[in-house]
């Protein structure tokens, strides 16, 4: 993988969705998995690369290819996820046993390796997974965005009240996806 100074973080696209309130995060995540599947298309042209960042569901023995082979065969919105963001051959992955993508993974190291400044943080949901994601990655000092359109929780609020303390706390630039790169991360004050 080539060194890039930024970097897309898909966080937990890949889900089982079998958890109690699956049923109303699903239209939300599906909206959110559309909107990042064209912002991915749209950094891989300016060679930004894709790094999915996902739970390993208690499953120490699996890697990424059987958890998106576990999604598919559920169907529903596990699979609706599953094929509207699937990840490219060139796209790494890692499993996390944790809500952030940096607790117990080798993300950290793949970052640095790649010289990796900024991250595009993408994923559900805003209020967990992703909020405790861009946590992590600003007191690393990376700079963020997080595009508001790119990411998902049981409901708009929970989405709204996650953005507005990313951006308070972990300086996060929040503008949508059809934002440019360098224009989000002006908006960004990390």
């Amino acid at each position: 993988m080539a060194r890039s100074s930024t970097v897309l973080l898909l966080i937990d696209f890949m889900n089982f969705m079998d958890f109690d309130s699956a049923r109303r995060l699903a239209p939300h995540a599906l909206r959110a998995a559309t909107r990042t599947r064209m912002l991915k298309h749209r950094l891989h042209r300016s060679g930004v690369p894709a790094i999915y960042a996902n739970d390993n569901f208690g499953r120490w023995e699996s890697d990424f290819s059987a958890i998106i082979e576990t999604c598919v065969s559920r169907g529903g919105a596990s699979r609706k996820l599953a094929e509207i963001i699937a990840p490219a051959p060139e796209d790494r992955s890692v499993l996390k046993p944790r809500h952030s993508a940096f607790f117990g993974t080798p993300l950290e190291f793949l970052l640095d390796d790649l010289g990796t400044k900024r991250l595009v943080i993408t994923g559900i949901a805003t209020d967990s997974c992703v909020m405790l994601t861009a946590s992590d990655a600003f007191v690393r000092g990376y700079r963020l965005w997080v595009p508001s359109d790119c990411v998902a929780a049981e409901s708009p609020q929970f989405s709204r009240a996650a953005l507005a303390h990313m951006a308070r706390v972990s300086k996060a630039s929040i503008a949508p996806s059809s934002t440019p790169v360098n224009v989000a991360f002006k908006a960004s004050a990390n």
